[in-house]
């Protein structure tokens, strides 16, 4: 009896060094609770965080709030004491040097405004009139604007639209966008260029809004009332309204130069930034080797504010607090909760675990995009990113959406093998790209596992409310996680990384590319130099024809090409079996490739 009591005592005071040797602060429920995920959630999608908009106060207290968890959780806080900053343009003006002058005399404001995709920019010029400013050589359809037309250093003069309004299928539709016409004008050596909407186009003749993440063209361009331009247009049958009826009727272009006018004009397009950022946090694996290597599980924190116009609401004429409790108050409570399930398990796990509540996610992935082209992890040593994107209303069929399936060849498999598999009805998607932050890391060849439960009639509206998340069901989620992240930290090998689409089919065939050169752009626009290659799937022109990922393309053909607009408009122009020239930045050296399209 003493011997057993003896021993007892020994156990004791071992567990009790135990305890106090242990790694890391004592987490009083490290288990993930219904409890908790309501906390974080009601408090994330609340009145008082007004939709946690990027840059606002509103946001900065959802992203301190999420750094205090990973805080107390004793995480390791990365960057700037947990926060990742970055810059975000939440809004767009016209300055107050824009004017424009037609033979001396000053116009009012109200009739004209600067385009979205005008540069900051002034010119002096004549005027041409350019039908609807077209360029177009196919085998079933050509139209020249510019035949026979010298527009050298002049402002030209386009109709917008195209001669078939009414025909969404028209062949002419993807050659009618404002910003192309401007790039085609730009191309042919105009100065500027002027947009004039005829009755067929806007009855009303409005003036454009101007609407931010909108990357520009390198010439000023204006939109001008009807009224204005035909003060410029001169003689019979020749105001804009006559000349859109004519050109709709015959089919033919119809250009000609306006002698004696004269324009001078300067656009200004001011940005309003905000400063936003991640939050990023390390939980440091035992492994002498592979405490080197990481997983990241991340989740946007972002939502859309008061919803607006340009905002991404649905309701874009309601001004009211988009709550965003599903997108993405779950997957931020989510990746909390992981985090502290995980912290008093640090002893046990191999690798190491990047946790991240991105930023700015609503605005096109942009803290995502910011963090894998920053230094704070370095992207060869990460195995496998998780990204938890509305996971909060499961349905009564138990489906569990899980997207990246084929970017790794043993995901598959995996998934199906990890503890709580079977209490959802999985519905696998093997595509690394998606409308997520998880296409960022994918971009840069890690493999992806995209969590969510589905979209819903609540989605980006202001009824995506906490009272209507499914707490058992997320708690169910996130557990499976959990099993998921924790084999993927201990795991033996690195996951493989596969390619796995883009898709034929979605993207850029729907605006009616003929070709493309197989490559995943940077459609965030971060880089300034030109157009950054994120991603070249092998086996396509580009990657045939030697490109690599993070090349910047700076011209196609012998044609600028500064950002995602520009490579577009290039693009359309190209054909099948052609051999073209694409210029190159690669580590400060410039490159000249011949692509076989």
């Amino acid at each position: 009896m003493k011997k057993l009591l003896y021993l007892l005592h020994v156990i004791f005071a071992l567990l009790v060094l135990l305890a106090g040797c242990q790694r890391g602060p004592k987490i009083d429920q490290p288990e993930i609770t219904t409890q908790e995920l309501s906390k974080h959630i009601y408090f994330l999608a609340s009145d008082s965080l007004k939709g946690r908009y990027p840059g606002t106060p509103e946001a900065d207290v959802a992203a301190a709030y999420i750094r205090d968890h990973f805080k107390k959780d004793g995480l390791t806080l990365l960057g700037d004491n947990g926060f990742d900053y970055f810059e975000v343009t939440v809004n767009v003006k016209a300055g107050p040097n824009n004017f424009l002058k037609i033979n001396g005399q000053s116009l009012d404001r109200t009739n004209f405004t600067p385009m979205s995709f005008s540069a900051s920019d002034s010119a002096t010029g004549e005027v041409v009139f350019a039908g609807y400013g077209f360029e177009i050589s196919e085998d079933s359809l050509k139209w020249n604007d510019y035949a026979g037309l010298n527009v050298k250093g002049k402002w030209v003069l386009v109709l917008r639209g195209d001669p078939e309004p009414d025909d969404l299928r028209s062949p002419f539709a993807k050659y009618s966008k404002d910003r192309d016409k401007a790039m085609t004008a730009m191309d042919k050596g105009a100065s500027g260029i002027l947009f004039v909407s005829g009755p067929s186009f806007d009855a009303r003749d409005e003036l454009d809004k101007l609407r931010k993440n909108v990357l520009p063209v390198s010439i000023p361009a204006f939109q001008i009332t009807r009224k204005t331009a035909d003060t410029m247009l001169k003689g019979p049958g020749k105001k804009t309204a006559q000349l859109e009826h004519t050109l709709m009727k015959s089919r033919m272009p119809a250009s000609f130069a306006l002698p004696g006018t004269h324009v001078n004009g300067q656009a200004e397009i001011l940005e309003e930034k905000v400063r936003t950022c991640n939050v990023v946090a390390k939980l440091e694996g035992t492994d002498p080797i592979l405490k080197d290597q990481y997983i990241v599980i991340g989740g946007h924190y972002d939502h859309l504010g008061m919803g607006g116009p340009n905002t991404g609401s649905r309701r874009p004429d309601t001004t009211a607090i988009h709550y965003g409790a599903d997108d993405n108050a779950s997957g931020t409570a989510s990746v909390i909760e992981l985090a502290e399930k995980f912290a008093p398990l640090r002893d046990s796990i191999r690798r190491s675990i990047i946790f991240v509540a991105f930023g700015a996610e609503e605005m096109g992935l942009l803290g995502s995009k910011h963090l894998v082209n920053s230094n704070i992890i370095d992207l060869k040593q990460v195995d496998a990113m998780i990204n938890i994107d509305m996971v909060g209303r499961l349905k009564s069929s138990g489906k569990l959406e899980i997207g990246g399936t084929g970017t790794s060849p043993i995901s598959d498999s995996l998934l199906k093998a990890t503890p709580g598999a079977n209490l959802f009805k999985l519905a696998m998607s093997p595509e690394g790209y998606g409308p997520s932050d998880h296409a960022s890391f994918y971009g840069k060849e890690i493999p992806v596992f995209f969590f969510s439960t589905g979209s819903h009639l609540d989605y980006h509206t202001p009824f995506d409310t906490p009272d209507k998340i499914n707490y058992e069901g997320l708690k169910k989620v996130d557990e499976y996680i959990f099993n998921l992240a924790y084999e993927l930290a201990n795991m033996n090998q690195r996951l493989t990384f596969r390619m796995a689409g883009p898709k034929e089919g979605s993207g850029m065939r729907r605006r009616g590319f003929k070709v493309t050169l197989g490559i995943m752009p940077d459609y965030a626009g971060e880089e300034k130099r030109g157009l950054r290659v994120d991603l070249v799937i092998p086996g396509r022109p580009a990657a045939l024809a030697g490109m690599k990922n993070g090349d910047i393309i700076t011209a196609v053909n012998g044609q600028k090409v500064k950002n995602i607009y520009d490579y577009m408009y290039r693009l359309v122009k190209l054909h099948h079996g052609e051999t073209i020239t694409v210029e190159i930045i690669r580590n400060g050296e410039k490159k000249v490739l011949l692509v076989q399209l």
